[in-house]
C-alpha cells in the first residue's frame, strides 16, 4: 500500500507532532514489520520537520546499539551503552535534549555539521528496544515541545 504524508502547514510544533503521530499510528496498525514502520517514521520526521538527520539505533546486545532505519548522511554504525547522547539516553532510560553537541561530554560526532540533538528511548512490550536520534545543523533546535511530541510519536512503534 502506498503511504501519503500529510504535513500540517503550521509553525505549532505540538500540532505538527500530533498530526504525524496519528499518521504513524495508522501506519503501524496496517504494517506488522517494525523495521518498515521505523523506516517510514524516520522519513516522515525528516520530510515534515526538515531535520538534518533522523534515525533509529536498535539494541543489538546488552551493551551496544546498532544503526537502524534512518534518513540523512552516512552515520555511525555502533554505539556503546552510556556512550554519546544515544548511549546516555539508553542508560538513563530518558530523553535527552542537547542544545550544543560540543558541550555534551563524550558526544560522538558522526557528522561535524550536527549542532544540536535530541534522543528519545523507544520501548516495545515494556522492554527497551531502540532510540530515536535526531540531529539538527542549527544550535538549540529542540525544546520541550519536541521532547513531548517525539515521546508520543515513538509510543506508536509498540
Amino acid at each position: 500500500m502506498t503511504e501519503e504524508l500529510f504535513i500540517p502547514q503550521t509553525q505549532d510544533k505540538s500540532a505538527r507532532y500530533a498530526a504525524l503521530t496519528k499518521q504513524l499510528a495508522r501506519m503501524a496498525k496496517r504494517e506488522a514489520n517494525v523495521t518498515a514502520v521505523m523506516a517510514n517514521a524516520a522519513a516522515m520526521l525528516r520530510q515534515a520537520c526538515g531535520f538534518f538527520w533522523v534515525g533509529f539505533y536498535l539494541r543489538d546486545s546488552e551493551e551496544e546499539l546498532v544503526l537502524g532505519p534512518f534518513q540523512g548522511p552516512v552515520a555511525c554504525t555502533r554505539i556503546g551503552r552510556g556512550k554519546g547522547v544515544c548511549g546516555a539516553a539508553w542508560q538513563r532510560g530518558a530523553s535527552i535534549v542537547v542544545p550544543d553537541v560540543d558541550k555534551f561530554p563524550g558526544h560522538i560526532a558522526c557528522s561535524s555539521l550536527s549542532r544540536s540533538e535530541i534522543v528519545v528511548p523507544v520501548y516495545r512490550n515494556g522492554e527497551f528496544f531502540a532510540v530515536l536520534d535526531i540531529d539538527s545543523d542549527q544550535p538549540a533546535a529542540f525544546d520541550e515541545a519536541d521532547r513531548l511530541g517525539l515521546e508520543a510519536f515513538v509510543k506508536e512503534l509498540r
